[in-house]
């Protein structure tokens, strides 16, 4: 091995080529010594922070331009990385007369020095004002955003409420029972819809909790449709399970159609019987059924043939990536969608 030039030894030329490295850094670098006076420190921290260059060296950290760096938690925190702890994106406000304030990210290193009688830490110094200040207006947006969709929302389920008024009172006037029936489809369907949409208003996160929200509609379904909560009842059996936003509105809208389709043609003459909705998920997998004790399913063709409803509820299900599974239960019906990674779990059970 070549010996050191102009007969510097090891010590001497690793302090020098360390002193050239921190000179040339294009990141504000700092070299301490034990005592947290600086050794050296790179060209782009003094343009950076505005220190005269000749200032630095012997100067004591704490006494770098006008004692703006004098923090006592940084010196505390720069004294226990000297003793061996390293100090990991310490955040730090610069504040100087007459200038913004500047954020910054302060790391340091104890080096592994040759001479390890004499202690060396090693500062870079990161600004992070401006990605900062653009994370606070994102945040801003965001929360902006999120107040303005609920205002959106809750605009949306009183409008719905309005026009399912409107449709019950035109219901009332129409002589024909059958044609009767389609403003009261058309109401409950609105009301179900404004139930989904007042919900979602309420919760601020991108995720719904399914057992609050399915107990709910079923209420709301309950109040808008039946007549006489003694005879009739639905019931909600819900997991703990979660999910987005946008599945939960389809789930709604399946819940909807099926307590519906259950309410006009389980209990003729609303009967007495009951009606149960359930929810459990596994992993990925996930089953939703609407369940009744009424008269079962029709046996003639006529009868059984899909309406709107059971057209609305295939396309939710396709959209959901699920199958639709129709079961006697013995009595009445079970009417399950069923997500493709869950088996169905078997007869229907009884309510």
């Amino acid at each position: 091995m070549a010996a050191p030039p102009h007969g510097l030894g090891p010590q001497a030329t690793a302090l020098s080529l360390m002193l050239a490295v921190i000179a040339s850094s294009n990141t504000p670098l700092l070299l301490l010594d034990g005592d947290l006076h600086v050794i050296a420190a790179s060209a782009s921290f003094c343009h950076d922070f505005q220190i005269e260059p000749a200032s630095v060296p012997r100067s004591r950290f704490s006494g770098l331009g006008r004692g703006e760096w004098a923090a006592p938690q940084l010196s505390s925190l720069l004294e226990s990385t000297a003793s061996g702890a390293g100090v990991a994106a310490y955040e730090f406000d610069l504040i100087r007369d007459g200038q913004a304030p500047r954020h910054l990210v302060i790391n340091a290193q104890k080096l592994d020095y040759v001479d390890k009688e004499q202690v060396r830490l090693l500062l870079a110094i990161a600004d992070v004002t401006e990605a900062r200040a653009s994370q606070k207006l994102q945040d801003s947006l965001l929360r902006e955003k999120a107040i303005l969709l609920q205002e959106v929302q809750h605009r949306i389920a009183n409008s719905l409420q309005i026009i399912a008024s409107i449709l019950l009172q035109s219901a009332r006037r129409v002589q024909s029972d059958e044609t009767r029936g389609h403003p009261h489809d058309a109401h409950s369907r609105l009301m179900s819809i404004a139930a989904v949409q007042k919900h979602l208003a309420s919760t601020e996160r991108a995720e719904v909790e399914l057992r609050t929200y399915l107990v709910q509609l079923c209420k709301s379904l309950a109040a808008s449709m039946i007549l006489d909560p003694e005879l009739l009842s639905i019931e909600a059996i819900v997991d703990e399970s979660v999910t987005d936003a946008d599945i939960s509105v389809s789930l709604g809208l399946i819940v909807t159609e099926l307590v519906i389709n259950a309410l006009k043609h389980a209990f003729p003459g609303h009967g007495a019987g009951k009606i149960v909705v359930r929810y459990e998920s596994h992993g990925s997998g996930w089953a939703l059924s609407v369940s009744d004790n009424g008269i079962g399913m029709p046996s003639d063709a006529q009868s059984s043939k899909p309406g709107l409803g059971t057209n609305i509820v295939e396309a939710l299900a396709k959209r959901l990536d699920a199958e639709v599974e129709i079961t006697d239960a013995h009595p009445g019906t079970s009417i399950s969608i069923v997500h493709p990674h869950l088996a169905a779990a078997g007869p229907a059970r009884s309510l």
